[in-house]
């Protein structure tokens, strides 16, 4: 084996390599385990003893400059421009849009965090459900009885599961988040639970048939309307601003009583004032204590589901409901 040929080969193939695959290539063939250096590593043991020491030094130099060429030819290309299926990697990037303009969470992930946030500073823990709901929870621990035109299939998205099946809804409050903490925790209780809840509605400025609420549960002894009226006094002034206008309307739930609804006063973009629902509350009903277990001899409590879109709308005077849904990024990038 003519060992001077073999590096002149190596040198010469080398010289003409411009990809990583063609350098991966020559690395086989001259340093591979069953390469041309392997094979004059074999062919020294062939030859005669006398030649071998002159043969094995020889075979080592070439080796190494075989070697340096192989690494320095990989740091050139690994420098060098790289070009994977005629795109070049090390080119900028393309900006769609006359400047970066970086994601925001959506309005209305903002506005849950924030308040989730607020009422943590209160003392409340966060609590969860799921939104596909059993009429038991949804209904029956709420004591809204069957008779309760708030069943009517009209009002609630039901799953059809066949006859004699359990009857399964999207749920139609976060108030089935209230049932589902009672049954697990003992009072003291102070949690709020933001979550999506279902209602075909037909949509307009104010109303869609998916929306977010959040609720709040308060279950102690001693507990009473004023620390009801308190909180949510709190909370608008924090979420609002301290000259916020807020009023309770009595009205009637089958899980509360007293029960109120609490409006806020919205100023439209035309100037034009108008007061909007938030939600219902009110001091929980002795029934639904008893559904889970609680005596209503014993503990009080009250609890609240405000609309977080409307929320939203309040807080960033927004007038249209929609357009929380409608995906424009030119009203998205505001937030």
């Amino acid at each position: 084996m003519n060992l001077d040929q073999l590096l002149a080969g190596a040198q010469s193939e080398i010289a003409t390599v411009k990809t990583g695959q063609e350098l991966e290539a020559f690395r086989i063939k001259y340093l591979g385990s069953k390469g041309l250096l392997k094979d004059a590593a074999d062919h020294l043991k062939t030859i005669a003893p006398a030649e071998k020491r002159t043969f094995g030094q020889r075979m080592n130099e070439v080796k190494n400059l075989i070697n340096a060429a192989f690494e320095e030819r990989k740091a050139g290309l690994s420098s060098g421009p790289q070009v994977v299926t005629g795109i070049d990697i090390t080119e900028p990037g393309r900006i769609a849009f006359d400047h970066y303009v970086p994601g925001t969470p959506h309005i209305i992930t903002q506005t849950i965090d924030e308040l989730c946030a607020l009422f943590a500073r209160m003392g409340f823990s966060m609590a969860e459900g799921p939104e596909l709901e059993d009429d038991f929870h949804n209904f029956d621990a709420l004591n809204i009885p069957r008779i309760h035109p708030a069943r009517d299939p009209l009002d609630n998205f039901y799953l059809d599961r066949g006859v004699g099946a359990p009857t399964y809804m999207m749920r139609s409050q976060t108030s089935s988040v209230q049932i589902r903490t009672m049954e697990t925790q003992k009072p003291p209780i102070r949690i709020v639970a933001p979550g999506r809840v279902y209602r075909p509605d037909t949509v307009d400025q104010t109303h869609l048939f998916m929306f977010h609420q959040l609720e709040a549960l308060v279950v102690d002894k001693g507990v009473t309307m004023i620390d009801l009226r308190s909180t949510i006094d709190q909370f608008a002034k924090a979420m609002f601003g301290q000259d916020v206008q807020t009023r309770f309307r009595p009205s009637f739930f089958p899980f509360t009583e007293p029960s109120a609804e609490v409006d806020v006063l919205f100023t439209f973009a035309d100037g034009s004032t108008k007061w909007i629902e938030l939600g219902g509350c009110g001091m929980v009903d002795p029934n639904v204590f008893k559904a889970v277990g609680i005596d209503p001899e014993i503990y009080t409590g009250w609890a609240f589901g405000f609309g977080i879109e409307r929320i939203a709308m309040r807080r960033h005077n927004i007038d249209d409901i929609r357009l929380l849904v409608e995906n424009d990024l030119r009203f998205l990038r505001q937030f």
